[in-house]
């Protein structure tokens, strides 16, 4: 599979140049060379943040509408890169998954190494009834489980989303949380079941 993963890049990479004006590449290769010049690593963040791999490198290079094709196969590869919960069970606990998406904080080059992070969800998302300052870049999330339904199915869509959300929708500019490791296996199963337990304030109130 990761070697299916290698050739989906450069196969998705290479055909997004046909998409590019040509000075395009030397205007990027400029700002790559400004970024790298004059950020400097401290701390737990480096410049390896600098770093795309191939699915941020076609969603940018097609301004987030690359070939249907060559998606379809970068979305699989990221869909079979999800890591489901050791133990099978996707709820955990919703008053610890608030608090979680009011946390913003963790992944700075002030924090150590696995310290654990937030979710920040409330950036992006409305989701708690008593929480009126909540950003829009995202759809609502409140009642999503009332709405939607509390079923595996649904446990399943919304785990893979917040561990990897590219793996739905190539181009999301949501975080890929487990993924990317700014979230732990617990923390991911708390924030579901902040969205999925029937009693949480999400859907109860």
């Amino acid at each position: 599979m990761k070697s299916n993963a290698i050739l989906s890049a450069a196969a998705a990479i290479l055909a997004a140049s046909a998409f590019l004006p040509v000075h395009a590449g030397d205007y990027r290769s400029e700002a790559l060379a400004m970024m790298k010049r004059d950020f400097h690593p401290r701390g737990i963040a480096g410049i390896d943040r600098l770093d795309q791999d191939a699915v941020q490198a076609i969603c940018n290079r097609t301004s987030d509408k690359p070939p249907e094709a060559l998606a379809k196969i970068l979305q699989r590869d990221q869909m079979d890169a999800i890591r489901w919960p050791s133990d099978g069970k996707y709820l955990g606990n919703s008053a610890a998954g608030e608090k979680i998406a009011q946390r913003g904080k963790g992944m700075t080059w002030k924090d150590k190494a696995g310290a654990p992070g937030g979710g920040g969800c409330y950036n992006c998302h409305q989701i708690g009834p008593k929480e009126t300052s909540f950003g829009t870049l995202g759809p609502s999330l409140y009642q999503f489980g009332k709405i939607r339904g509390y079923g595996i199915e649904n446990q399943k869509y919304v785990w893979g989303k917040i561990w990897n959300s590219k793996a739905t929708n190539l181009c999301s500019n949501m975080p890929r949380f487990g993924h990317s490791g700014s979230l732990t296996e617990a923390q991911i199963r708390d924030l579901t079941a902040l969205l999925l337990d029937p009693k949480s304030p999400v859907n109860s109130q």
